[in-house]
């Protein structure tokens, strides 16, 4: 090369030339790729934007978890004392009942010892009426004895 080629050269590469074809392919390439670049960017902070709105989905829900959990807590604390407070009285009415049925069991065989002391005293005879039964007591018109009842009328036996 001589040394005027290669100012030549030189000279063309200072200047500014017109874009070429080649060159508008990489302007519009860089502005694609800067829109490519936009859109990236406004889709990352959408995603992050979304995602900060799933976490915070998230954390509303174990909150309303944890609350009700305290009060299904509190309320099988209730049910549970409740349950507690049942049983005990279950435990007292069954203790007052068994004293009822010891009291009935032995008032009934003091009636029955009362009816045996009757029959003694106040024999009934087949026919109805009462005998003396040897001790020199009147008979009551021929009427039969009533046996003693637990809360008869009067509250007195009769012969």
């Amino acid at each position: 090369m001589t040394s005027s080629t290669a100012a030549s050269y030189s000279s063309a590469a200072a200047t500014p030339q017109p874009y070429s074809g080649s060159e508008a392919n990489t302007q519009n390439s860089n502005s694609s790729g800067d829109l490519i670049d936009q859109r990236k960017r406004k889709r990352m902070e959408s995603n992050r934007e979304s995602a900060q709105r799933s976490r915070m989905r998230k954390q509303k829900h174990v909150d309303d978890l944890t609350a009700q959990i305290l009060h299904l807590t509190r309320e099988n604390v209730q049910i549970l004392t409740g349950i507690n407070a049942a049983a005990q009285h279950l435990v007292t009415v069954e203790a007052e009942n068994s004293v009822l049925r010891a009291q009935v069991t032995e008032l009934g065989q003091r009636l029955q010892s009362l009816d045996e002391i009757l029959d003694f005293i106040c024999p009934i005879n087949i026919n109805g009426g009462v005998e003396d039964g040897g001790f020199g007591y009147a008979s009551h018109g021929g009427t039969p004895r009533q046996p003693i009842m637990a809360a008869g009328p009067g509250g007195m036996f009769q012969c």
